[in-house]
Parts: C-alpha cells; sequence; structure tokens
C-alpha cells in the first residue's frame, strides 16, 4: 500500500495561503532557544503519530495554497454514476474544496434529492430554504439560492432540499424539461471557474438536466466488482444526450475510489478501468479512508477536518491533475474534439463490453 507521499507527490514549498500556528512559528527569525534549535527554521518534527499528522497538516495546507492555473472560461463538470456508494458526492464536495483551496471560484449544485453534498459543506438545506428545486420547477435565478460555504473561501453551493425527490415527476410536463438547469446556470453572472453538479444515482430527468448543463462528465469509479455493472449504461446515456441535446458533452474524467492496495481486487479493477479508458483516468486514486467518512458528521470536508490525512492529500493531488488538464482542453479546442471523437468510439465498445 503506497504512502500518502506517493499519493500526493512531493510537497513544494509553502506559498501564501492558509497556514498553521506551527508554520508560522517556524518563520520567525530569532536568536536559538534554549534547546539549542535557531528559530530560522522549524524545529524538528516528534517522530510520533501526532507529529507526523502535525506535520502533514502544515505541508498540507500549504500545498493548497498554491495557485493552479485558471480556466479561460468556466467548467461545469458533472459527477455522475447511476451506481450508488462510489463516492459522488464525496468527490464532488472534496474537489470542490480542493480547487477553491487554491484560488479557484467554485460552485457546487447539489442536484441529489438526500442533500448529501450540503450537509457536507455546512449549508442549511430544511424545506423552507430556497433551493436548486426552485431553480428548476419555479424557473428561480440560481443567485437566489446560491449560498457561500463558511469554512472554504471562494466555495459555493446551491442546496437540495427535499421537494427536489419529486421533481421528476413536475419537471415531465414542463417546457424545455431537459434544459431547465442550463438555462439557470447560462443566467448566473457571477464569476466562476468551476462548477460541479452532484447527481443522484439514477439516470432520470435530474441527471440529463445535469448531463445537458455541463460540457464535462467525472465518473467516480469504486474499486469493487460491482461498481463496473451498469458503466455501460451510463456512457449510452452520455452518447444519446451528445447526439440530441448536447454536442460538447463528453467523458473527460475517471477517479478511481475506495482503493485499497491490499487486496488484489482493487488492483485489478483499476488496471481494468486504466485498460479501458486510457488518459481519462486520473493518476492519483482515492484511497479508502475514515477521516473521508467522517467528516461530513461534522458538516465539513476532509480537506478542513483533517487536512494531513491520505484523502485529503489524495484529493489535492486530483484536483491539481483537473485544472491542468482542462488548461490544456481549453486552450486547444481542436484536440479536445478530436479526442471526444475518438473517445465516442471508445465508449460504445466497452460499454458492450460491461453490459456482457
Amino acid at each position: 500500500m503506497r504512502s500518502d507521499a506517493n499519493i500526493a507527490g512531493p510537497m513544494a514549498d509553502p506559498v501564501p495561503g492558509p497556514r498553521s500556528a506551527e508554520s508560522e512559528l517556524g518563520a520567525v527569525p530569532g536568536p536559538p532557544n534554549g534547546d539549542g534549535v535557531s528559530r530560522e527554521t522549524p524545529p524538528p518534527m516528534d517522530d510520533t503519530p501526532i507529529g507526523r499528522a502535525a506535520q502533514l497538516a502544515v505541508e498540507a495546507l500549504g500545498r493548497a495554497g498554491e495557485a493552479l492555473p485558471r480556466p479561460d472560461q468556466t467548467r461545469v463538470m458533472v459527477v455522475a454514476n447511476q451506481k450508488g456508494g462510489v463516492g459522488k458526492t464525496t468527490t464532488t464536495v472534496n474537489l470542490a474544496a480542493s480547487l477553491a483551496l487554491h484560488g479557484a471560484r467554485v460552485l457546487v449544485v447539489d442536484l441529489d434529492p438526500q442533500g448529501n453534498a450540503s450537509t457536507a459543506l455546512g449549508i442549511d438545506h430544511h424545506a423552507e430554504v430556497p433551493s436548486i428545486y426552485d431553480v428548476l420547477v419555479d424557473s428561480r435565478p440560481l443567485s437566489d439560492v446560491v449560498q457561500p460555504v463558511v469554512d472554504v473561501e471562494g466555495l459555493f453551493c446551491a442546496p437540495a432540499t427535499i421537494d427536489l425527490a419529486g421533481a421528476e415527476i413536475e419537471l415531465v410536463s414542463l417546457v424545455a424539461r431537459e434544459s431547465r438547469l442550463d438555462r439557470a446556470i447560462q443566467a448566473y453572472e457571477q464569476p466562476l471557474d468551476y462548477i460541479l453538479i452532484d447527481c443522484p444515482p439514477s439516470l432520470g430527468l435530474l441527471t440529463v438536466n445535469a448531463l445537458v448543463a455541463g460540457a464535462e462528465v467525472l465518473i467516480p469509479i469504486q474499486c469493487e466488482y460491482y461498481a463496473l455493472e451498469g458503466l455501460g449504461q451510463l456512457l449510452r446515456n452520455v452518447d444519446l444526450v451528445r447526439g440530441h441535446l448536447n454536442p460538447k458533452l463528453h467523458v473527460s474524467t475517471i477517479l478511481l475510489t475506495m482503493y485499497d492496495g491490499r487486496t488484489r481486487l482493487a488492483s485489478q479493477v483499476a488496471e481494468e478501468v486504466r485498460t479501458h479508458f486510457g488518459n481519462e483516468v486520473l493518476r492519483t486514486s482515492i484511497p479508502r479512508s475514515v477521516r473521508i467518512s467522517e467528516a461530513p458528521s461534522y458538516g465539513q470536508t476532509v480537506l478542513t477536518y483533517d487536512p494531513g490525512s491520505s484523502g485529503s492529500l489524495s484529493y489535492l493531488e486530483a484536483a491539481r491533475e483537473i485544472a491542468l488538464r482542462g488548461v490544456g482542453v481549453y486552450y486547444d479546442s481542436s484536440k479536445a474534439h478530436a479526442k471526444g471523437r475518438h473517445h465516442q468510439q471508445d465508449q460504445h465498445s466497452v460499454s458492450e463490453g460491461f453490459s456482457e
């Protein structure tokens, strides 16, 4: 099993950004203290679990402060997989927090009636709160429902309430039912670098609205056998939406989640996914982590709950990959279109293989 350092890569020198008390103390020059250690450099960290965790937290927060290139236009990414329990919501909120900590302005659209993304970001989403339901069904402006996330500067959320559970039925009779979210996003005037849409575990009208609104699809895949079942149907739906409603839609990113390097199954699933999808699969995998699971119960992402954990470092590195890839996509659109055509052909063969 890889260590945290191998997952997230070498730590870079911290730049202006979130800092802990330890890092501030180490940066203050002064005469040697009683133990003979100069304050011009941080004292060596105790070789204990708490000491190592504190050091990782300092390094992670410093790394998060590094600025990444910002896209030329807003990247709208749809986090989708009709298989439940693969880490869609966890991936959405933690990638969003990672990008925001890197200096981007990010909006999370919670399109799941369970409202788990809203919970993880500490956003109130009881029945009386203006939500994405009002945007879809009552054509309310998106700006009326967006709330800032207190813990992370530059991160915003359009919450979901339980009312969204009935939206599938209510949308059926509405005009342009598939493109109502797209129209709301197009009318949103605040500058954003990324919009991440957390989809429900289904392929109904809510997910179709997300696919019409987005340009990129991010698919989290759990490193277990059952996670591959049904993936072919999702890829076929992406093809259908691209062919009839949204020509710019393509699968740009696949993220392996809940990776446990101690098991052969996880390695086999990872190898199979990388063989089928190639460059779309991020090099970074998200490990199984208790900290990732605990963070939502405190209304936080793992980035703020435990910055030094392996899950936090992995999401920071995954966000870095996404940001750097995105610059290339938007600077050279001809390659993006060519890549999309090749990927469309691959999707058909992969869909057939998974459905057999």
